[in-house]
């Protein structure tokens, strides 16, 4: 429900771009962040800002060269998305925030049931596919 007090959490207009993260989710993912890897250079990225960075790629779903120049350049983005993906650090930011919504819902952290719809069996079931491989017709 709106009230006044759920408006003013959820409020983004004080961000610069809505899909930053605000500080309240920051102290959550910041701990899953892997730290910077032993002996070359020191990190010379702000992580928060490659975050804010995905956080705007995935929820406009703009090309990588169309980033706004005030994040970290595109390629620096790719890297990190890359990176978080190969040693999973983006699975485990996402099961992390998905376990406190669940919790803040006052829901178990994993579903109990599952939901399968009459469409989705029926087209599992007309694959045009044999499962030998060959076509039906």
């Amino acid at each position: 429900m709106w009230t006044n007090e759920n408006r003013a959490r959820y409020d983004r207009s004080q961000l610069r771009y809505p899909s930053d993260v605000t500080d309240a989710e920051w102290t959550h993912i910041e701990p899953l962040i892997p730290p910077a890897k032993r002996g070359g250079n020191r990190r010379h990225v702000d992580e928060r800002e490659v975050v804010n960075g995905l956080m705007y790629v995935l929820s406009t779903g703009c090309q990588w060269r169309a980033v706004p120049k005030d994040l970290p350049p595109r390629s620096t983005l790719y890297d990190y998305f890359d990176r978080w993906g190969r040693d999973r650090t983006l699975d485990r930011i996402h099961d992390a925030l998905y376990v406190k919504c669940r919790e803040a819902a006052a829901r178990e952290a994993s579903p109990t049931a599952a939901i399968i719809d009459s469409q989705s069996v029926k087209s599992a079931e007309k694959d045009p596919m044999r499962v030998d491989g060959g076509p039906t017709w």
